[in-house]
Formats: structure tokens, C-alpha cells, sequence
């Protein structure tokens, strides 16, 4: 029997549904079809340019040997995993965390875990937080993987710092490499001179590929297989997500569907973009998204223009009661997409409601899955049909590692086309520049900086110390 597949449904999001004002016509459908061919056709002669897309093929799977082996070796080992890493470094295996295992992993009994480990992503300089599970974990029983492919970030750099010192005054210096694995850049970086110098353990994150593109690089899949992720599937499914993503019609190519839907839709107004799951598994899916379509599409253009959806994350039905009002009677100005899943673990049969709870004879012989996938029915139906949202929805058959590796690869191709459409550079991060180095003058770095102006700092901060004097003079 054929694998079921991913399906991207738009009619919620069209002017049959919604209206001109708010949908897309078939008309501007026609012009976003012929402009997004030519964009699909330009992005796969240029794989080479956009490496994230050869990494289910060689990328990933030249790696994957070394990264089950590992993996094998070390999780009857340890009891505690501890993630250090930010942005792409951890948003996107706390996604895989979540919807392959449970929210709840470090809760449950370590036979309930198979015997394997908890997982601690650290993607955070609070102190509070920091030192919460430095007070939970035994060193001893513990593997650190640090994940900075410049290893200079420095949330992760002052991370590592504070957990080496305790590895160190446990476990000794000379049983330090026993306890570490680093994922960094193959030549370049600070953490490079460390791994070769103390015999560390290494796996590579590919040239090209940035943080929010490398789920499917040792940064996703080593922690994701040392809590027992079928990192396989994981691989397979985006590569079979791959071979949807090269076809040139909309109607073929869920990604492209998606970016037409998203930027046809920004062009007439629909500024922001919301994606609301329909099941906490894929909660943190959102999470991920949200980087990744922010960072990626928040940009100037060549020709000064300051363009870029705003992603929202909402959950439901928790915000059916919480942003849902401002969503249907508040301003019309975003598109939603709805995340589903047809098949769960489970069903939760509903028991008959005592006699002296009234009202509640509607779920006797129901299941709470009924009641689950009847309020996103009728969000659905509320947010397109009656409020003329444009909404659209992406279902998977269920949340297995095969899905959930096409659905991120997915949206990882629908971010670069989105990004072509909107004529700007899909894979910099020039924005956050201006903050990291602020950061650092107020920490005390000394010296100048190089090219202030690229990166978003007035010409005068031409090093740290002049930095440090506007920000004082500012009074913010």
C-alpha cells in the first residue's frame, strides 16, 4: 500500500471562500503559478547555491554512520543529555523532541524512556533556568553537546564554560572527552582548535548550511538519535519531500503552493503569518517555523525596501481562548495555517458524565480526538467561511518521523521560494548583527570594529568603545 502523503489544502485561502479583498483569485493564481516555475526551475539548476537541499542526500547521509554508531554507543551511558545551543542550534531538535517523542520525556520513568536519556535544550543565558538543571543533572551520568558552528556565540560559549568547570571538578580533566561531543564547522571556528587539542568527539555542520536550515545535519539528528528518533525515516521522509518540491506546478509542489499562498496573500496585505497546530506534537514545529520564516524573509531589498511577513505561533484549541477573538474580529491583515494530523497515538475514549453534570450528554460515546478535530473544523469554518480570513491547512497522516522530516523540509523550500518572490537574500541574518555586537561592547570587549555600517551600527561605533558610549548617551 502507498505511503499517505502530506497534504497542503488552499481553498480557505481563495476568493470563493473569502472574497477578492481577502483570497486569491484564480486569475492572480495564474500569475503566481508562472512566477513561482520560473523561480522552482532557477532553485533546483542552483542546489549547489542552497545546500540544506543536498543534505537528506549526501550531506546527511555521510554522516549518518558515524552519528547512529555514536549515538548506540552512548545512550545506555548517560542519563542526561544537556543541548547547548541557540536559535537554529536548538529550536530545531526541541521540534523533533517534541512531536517524535513527548513533551513530557524528562518526566517519565527512564524504563518509560526505554533506558534512554533525558534532554536538556539549553538555548538560554538565564541564570535561574541555567542553574535549575545544572542542580537536576549528576555530571557523571551526563554527555554535553555543544552546537556553535562559528563557536563564537556567545550564549553558547559562556554555556559551555560554566559546564566544562563542573565536568571538570567530577569527572577530571583528563575523563573530560568522555562527556563532550562538539558540532561545529569542519575547519573554521573557536571550538575547532578545542576538539582537536583535547581528542573530542566532532560531527560537521555543512558549509552553507545556517543554523534554522540544519535540522537534518548532527545538529538535529545526533541528539534526536540518542533519544531513540528513527533518524532513517527522519532522512527518507525529507527525501521523498524532496522530489515534490522540484516540480514546477503549484498543484504538485507543496512548498511552492505554500510560498504562493504566503506572499501572494503579504502583497495584499496580509502582513502577518499565523501557524496554529492542531496537536501538541507539533507545538514546537511553530517554534522552529517562526525563526525560520522571520529570519530568513525579514529583510531590506536591494532597492531599500523593508519587507517580511510577521510569524505568529498560536496553539490550538488552547488559543481558540486565548487569540481566536482578535483573529476573527480584530484586523484582517494575516493568513493562517492550520497544522493537522489524522491519525494519533491514541483516541481517549469520553465516559459517560455523571447525572449531575448537565449539558455534558453530547460526549458520552465520543472521544476526545472527536472533540479535538471537531473545534479545528470549526475554526477552520469560523476563521475563512464566516470572518473571510484567508486560512489554509497542512495535514499529515500522522506525526512519524517520515512526516515530520517532509513537513520541515517542506517549509524549508517554501521560505526560499518565498524569499526569491520577495527579491531578497533568503539565508543572511544582517538584522542581528547590530545587537551581538552591542552585547559585546557592553560586556567589554575592547578594540575596533570592523565595517560597523554593514552591520547595522552607526558609523561612529567604530569600536567597542565608542559603541558603548552611544549606547550610554542613548539612555535606553
Amino acid at each position: 500500500m502507498a505511503r499517505k502523503s502530506i497534504q497542503f489544502k488552499i481553498h480557505g485561502a481563495t476568493a470563493d471562500v473569502v472574497g477578492k479583498t481577502h483570497g486569491l483569485t484564480p486569475k492572480e493564481w495564474s500569475a503566481l503559478s508562472r512566477e513561482i516555475a520560473g523561480i522552482v526551475g532557477r532553485l533546483n539548476r542552483e542546489r549547489d547555491r542552497t545546500p540544506y537541499r543536498d543534505v537528506p542526500h549526501r550531506q546527511g547521509l555521510s554522516q549518518l554512520g558515524a552519528v547512529l554508531a555514536s549515538a548506540r554507543a552512548k545512550a545506555g551511558l548517560f542519563d542526561d543529555v544537556v543541548i547547548l545551543g541557540i536559535g537554529g542550534s536548538a529550536l530545531g531538535l526541541t521540534a523533533l523532541k517534541t512531536a517524535l517523542r513527548t513533551p513530557y520525556w524528562n518526566s517519565l520513568p527512564r524504563e518509560k524512556r526505554q533506558g534512554l536519556p533525558r534532554v536538556w535544550v539549553m538555548d538560554n543565558v538565564d541564570p535561574d533556568e541555567f542553574a535549575t538543571m545544572l542542580d537536576l543533572i549528576d555530571p557523571k551520568r551526563t554527555l554535553v553537546n555543544v552546537i556553535s558552528k562559528s563557536g563564537s556565540t556567545a550564549e553558547t560559549v559562556s554555556q559551555f564554560l560554566l559546564v566544562m568547570e563542573l565536568l571538570e571538578s567530577c569527572v577530571g580533566k583528563r575523563n573530560l572527552r568522555r562527556h563532550v561531543v562538539v558540532t561545529t564547522d569542519a575547519r573554521a571556528g573557536l571550538l575547532r582548535p578545542l576538539v582537536n587539542e583535547m581528542g573530542l568527539e566532532s560531527f560537521v555542520v555543512p558549509d552553507g548550511v545556517g543554523g534554522r536550515f540544519s535540522v537534518m545535519t548532527p545538529v538535529g539528528t545526533f541528539p534526536a538519535a540518542m533519544i531513540g528518533i528513527d533518524v532513517r525515516a527522519l532522512l527518507a521522509g525529507t527525501r521523498a519531500m524532496d522530489k515534490r518540491c522540484t516540480a514546477g506546478r503549484l498543484d504538485d509542489n507543496p512548498a511552492a503552493a505554500g510560498a504562493a499562498v504566503q506572499i501572494g496573500l503579504y502583497r495584499k496585505g496580509k502582513t502577518m503569518s499565523v501557524m496554529m497546530p492542531y496537536a501538541a506534537a507539533l507545538r514546537d514545529v511553530a517554534d522552529w517555523y517562526r525563526q525560520l520564516w522571520a529570519e530568513s524573509l525579514g529583510k531590506t531589498t536591494a532597492g531599500g525596501e523593508q519587507v517580511g511577513p510577521t510569524p505568529i505561533k498560536a496553539l490550538g484549541v488552547t488559543d481558540q481562548h486565548s487569540q481566536v477573538q482578535l483573529y476573527r474580529d480584530g484586523p484582517n491583515d494575516k493568513v493562517f495555517t492550520i497544522l493537522s494530523v489524522d491519525r494519533f497515538g491514541c483516541t481517549l475514549p469520553l465516559p459517560q458524565a455523571p447525572a449531575g453534570l448537565g449539558g455534558a450528554d453530547y460526549l458520552e460515546g465520543r472521544t476526545m480526538k472527536d472533540l479535538l478535530k471537531a473545534e479545528e473544523r470549526a475554526t477552520i469554518w469560523a476563521l475563512a467561511a464566516v470572518s473571510k480570513r484567508p486560512t489554509t491547512q497542512i495535514v499529515l497522516p500522522r506525526a512519524d518521523a517520515w512526516n515530520v522530516g517532509g513537513l520541515l523540509y517542506m517549509l524549508m523550500v517554501e521560505t526560499s521560494i518565498a524569499g526569491a518572490m520577495l527579491g531578497i537574500n533568503t539565508y543572511d541574518q544582517p538584522g542581528v548583527e547590530a545587537g551581538k555586537e552591542a552585547a559585546r561592547a557592553l560586556m567589554g570587549v575592547h578594540g575596533d570594529i570592523s565595517s560597523p555600517t554593514a552591520k547595522g551600527l552607526p558609523a561612529e561605533a567604530a569600536s567597542y568603545e565608542g559603541l558603548r558610549r552611544l549606547i550610554d548617551d542613548a539612555d535606553v
